[in-house]
């Protein structure tokens, strides 16, 4: 997943207390399990990396969710480092491989990830409990302890949260329009979040960050939607949670190039939506 960008309300009475849409770059040749209930977690609603074993983005029926992108840097990368993607996928099972439970908290979860978070290569992590109106970010490449999340429109790309490349800056505006809109009335349909996401265009190359990797590679993944002959945009992930009463109403939908049988169409146009309620007043 390389660029997320959301709108979090925790305080929200009424209305939508969570949006975001999301694209997962990869390279092609990584097979993957698209959005699905989990058969060996019947409670995990989230695609699946069926290399690492883990996920990107996924949530649960009690109202955890988390989300990942991996943090750039090129020169910094380990090829024996432990997979990532089960950093999401623990938090929605509620397990740890090391200790069996895990905190009940998101900040409590990621203070005990980042006690091991120099194993890794770099990423972003942000988990959350849509129930408790908690959402909390860490990233390992970054001089910050795990933090709550504060009211507001964020993003991540492949840096730390917020940070101004082009795309997110771009796409972190056009949610804050869509949301607004959505809390003076008028919501926004998630084929239209998906669609915003699906933006070919690149940055000028004065807007262009430095990572380490080659301009014409820079120029590339400047775009919301890559796409290269082995790597690119995989998927698209739209996702809003809506208060109503004491009950959260929760809608997600996923375009992807897969439509199951792990054979990749490109540009994808497979879409699986998922909708169900969760008790906020348990």
């Amino acid at each position: 997943m390389c660029l997320i960008v959301f709108d979090w309300r925790p305080h929200a009475t009424e209305g939508a207390r969570f949006t975001l849409a999301a694209n997962r770059d990869e390279f092609l040749r990584r097979t993957a399990a698209p959005l699905q209930w989990w058969d060996d977690a019947p409670g995990v609603l989230a695609g699946r990396d069926l290399v690492g074993g883990g996920t990107w983005l996924g949530m649960t029926r009690g109202g955890r969710f988390a989300a990942l992108t991996n943090y750039r840097a090129p020169r910094d990368m380990r090829p024996d480092a432990p997979t990532r993607g089960t950093l999401v996928s623990r938090w929605l099972m509620g397990s740890s491989a090391a200790t069996g439970t895990l905190p009940d908290t998101a900040l409590g979860y990621l203070d005990e990830v980042a006690r091991d978070g120099a194993l890794y290569n770099g990423f972003n992590l942000i988990v959350g409990d849509w129930t408790r109106g908690e959402l909390a970010w860490y990233c390992n490449r970054a001089d910050r302890a795990p933090a709550l999340l504060p009211e507001g429109t964020h993003g991540i790309s492949n840096a730390v949260l917020d940070t101004p490349w082009p795309k997110l800056v771009h796409k972190r505006a056009e949610l804050a329009q869509f949301t607004q809109r959505a809390r003076e009335g008028a919501d926004v349909p998630l084929e239209r979040l998906i669609e915003m996401m699906r933006d070919p265009r690149v940055a000028p190359d004065a807007d262009l960050p430095a990572t380490g990797i080659p301009l014409e590679r820079e120029r590339a993944l400047s775009a919301a939607f890559i796409e290269t002959p082995e790597y690119g945009t995989r998927g698209t992930t739209a996702l809003r949670v809506r208060v109503d009463g004491t009950r959260l109403d929760v809608e997600a939908l996923e375009r992807s190039d897969d439509d199951g049988s792990h054979r990749i169409v490109r540009p994808g146009a497979f879409e699986r939506r998922e909708t169900y309620i969760i008790d906020a007043a348990r």
